[in-house]
């Protein structure tokens, strides 16, 4: 957990007049996706040439610890509250309709609750979704063109709204193929490895969507795949590095850094929150891991507009 001390915009030393800003980052977990989105918005506001301290707040997975870290940022008098997650932005909205709030890594917006709508996201928020509305039925279909079999393992925490909405999306793209999902829910990071077990012998492929919960556990279920020879798909490319078989995704650096432009525009005073579209990520592309191949027994076929990486 990193903390920056300070309250509210302030005069650089010398007196220059030049303001540093006060953003308050909150966090559900440590994963290198979410790190990556920080880094990323981060980036971005140098590059925008503001001057920034930041109170990096982690919670750990617990919603909690959630809520606690937003009311903490709205006593401080921070300028912005950057929500890395579907919970550290729902708890940062019930903590405040007046600090202006920038998120990223979130699924489905305005099924949370977040926003109205993409166009006009209303109140005091705005941010970028980790969604691009082509992956999972791309996933789909890939899934039911190449892998023997139909039966596909998805394991999730049923409490994380934005993995629920997902897991619906699975199911509709699902429909009219042979693919069946096999469901299995946890709670804590520490019951993923066990439930990825339970599902041995009863999937032909693994499929882990981007779930907090689960994707900061990915190394448990990877080693089951790995042990038993059944094909993981992930939802995002950092799992992919991380020893996932493959996935349509985007770098999530990328959504932190068109968050953190966003941001900039409202730091700037240019722009009011609720006033700034809510994006979708930019670039989508298949990436195939012929490592997690081997590792996983995968014959890896002519995947012509895959990006095959070691």
């Amino acid at each position: 957990m990193m903390i920056a001390a300070g309250c509210g915009s302030k005069e650089t030393a010398g007196g220059s007049g030049e303001k540093t800003y006060q953003v308050g980052v909150t966090q559900i977990v440590e994963h290198p996706s979410l790190d990556a989105a920080l880094k990323g918005f981060q980036k971005a506001l140098k590059d925008e040439g503001l001057k920034v301290d930041y109170d990096v707040q982690i919670a750990g997975g617990d919603q909690n610890n959630n809520q606690t870290i937003a009311s903490n940022f709205v006593g401080d008098g921070v300028d912005l509250i950057f929500a890395n997650s579907t919970p550290s932005a729902l708890s940062a909205l019930n903590a405040t309709k007046d600090i202006p709030i920038v998120f990223t890594s979130v699924t489905d917006p305005i099924g949370a609750g977040l926003v109205e709508s993409f166009e006009k996201p209303g109140a005091n928020i705005t941010g970028t979704t980790d969604t691009h509305p082509d992956a999972i039925p791309n996933t789909v279909k890939f899934i039911d063109k190449n892998v023997d079999g139909n039966k596909v393992g998805m394991i999730y925490n049923s409490g994380e709204q934005n993995s629920a909405a997902q897991i619906d999306l699975v199911k509709k793209a699902a429909k009219g193929t042979d693919i069946e999902i096999v469901e299995a829910s946890v709670s804590t990071s520490a019951e993923v490895k066990q439930a990825a077990e339970s599902l041995v012998g009863k999937v032909d492929s693994f499929y882990i969507i981007t779930d907090n919960t689960v994707v900061s556990a990915l190394e448990s279920v990877i080693s089951v795949a790995g042990d038993e020879d059944i094909p993981l798909f992930v939802g995002e490319l950092d799992s992919v590095a991380r020893g996932g078989f493959a996935a349509y995704g985007f770098d999530y650096g990328d959504i932190g850094y068109e968050a953190g432009l966003k941001a900039a525009d409202i730091l700037k005073g240019e722009k009011e929150a609720g006033d700034i579209p809510v994006d979708y990520p930019q670039k989508l592309k298949l990436q195939v891991s012929k490592k997690a191949a081997e590792a996983m027994n995968v014959d890896i076929k002519d995947f012509k507009d895959a990006e095959l990486i070691d």
